[in-house]
């Protein structure tokens, strides 16, 4: 079971280290400790979106970094791809649907917040299957139901929401076995869907800490209530790539 203080850092939240960030990585922190021993780990981003607008608050590249670091810190050995092209320090520059990466060189493929962006999802998520090894797992995000859609989404560089059926077609399309697929941000999608029809883009401005502190805790508290299966803001999932030799046996 988990707690509210599960996979998180202690002490106080960092100026540059807003909420969302911070849970996400807490659920990152959870997924990791499921898959044993670390390993290799491909780390796909992008440091372009929303990131790149919340200039008070987190620079994109910051977001990128924290998260590599983040795997670092669990012990695997992370190699970074930035598909808004940009590169830099430790982070190759790539294209979703051409990652610059070995074919089943990787136990891990972390992709939050990549597949929505590009234009052609399927040939992402296919080159997130090519690069894992066979049994090796997929952790990825996307932001759930067009009901949601405005101009926060347009800010954030996305071109589409998903469904749990199309995110789940998705992955399986590409090759994967999806092990788990669940909702987050529940308890703050009535808000988020207000607040996003009232703004033209992403807020920029920075939140005070005893508000960042509150939605925080509200995430927190969701990871406690069995609200997985309600609609959110955000779809997770968890998949693997199957042996090679799954469906050819008995062949000979």
């Amino acid at each position: 079971m988990h707690t509210l203080t599960d996979g998180r850092p202690a002490g106080p939240a960092r100026p540059r280290d807003p909420w969302w960030y911070r849970e996400r990585r807490a659920i990152l922190s959870r997924e990791l400790r499921r898959l044993g021993p670390p390993g290799r780990a491909a780390h796909i981003g992008s440091a372009s979106g929303a990131g790149s607008l919340q200039a008070d608050t987190l620079l994109a590249d910051d977001i990128l970094r924290a998260d590599a670091l983040h795997l670092r810190r669990h012990g695997w050995q992370t190699t970074t791809v930035d598909t808004s092209g940009t590169g830099g320090t430790d982070v190759l520059p790539g294209d979703p649907r051409y990652l610059p990466l070995a074919t089943g060189g990787f136990d891990l493929a972390v992709a939050l917040d990549v597949l929505a962006r590009a234009e052609d999802d399927r040939a992402a998520a296919a080159e997130i299957a090519r690069v894992l090894r066979p049994g090796g797992t997929a952790l990825v995000s996307v932001p759930h139901d067009m009901r949601l859609w405005s101009a926060h989404d347009l800010a954030c560089g996305n071109v589409r929401r998903y469904t749990r059926d199309t995110l789940a077609a998705l992955l399986a399309g590409a090759g994967l076995v999806l092990d788990r697929l669940w909702n987050w941000n529940v308890l703050l999608r009535p808000l988020a869907r207000l607040r996003r029809h009232h703004v033209a883009g992403w807020e920029t401005r920075a939140r005070r800490p005893a508000a960042d502190r509150l939605l925080g805790w509200i995430l927190q508290a969701e990871d406690l209530l069995p609200l997985h299966s309600l609609s959110g803001t955000t779809l997770f999932a968890r998949a693997h790539r199957p042996p090679d030799d799954v469906g050819t046996a008995g062949a000979s």
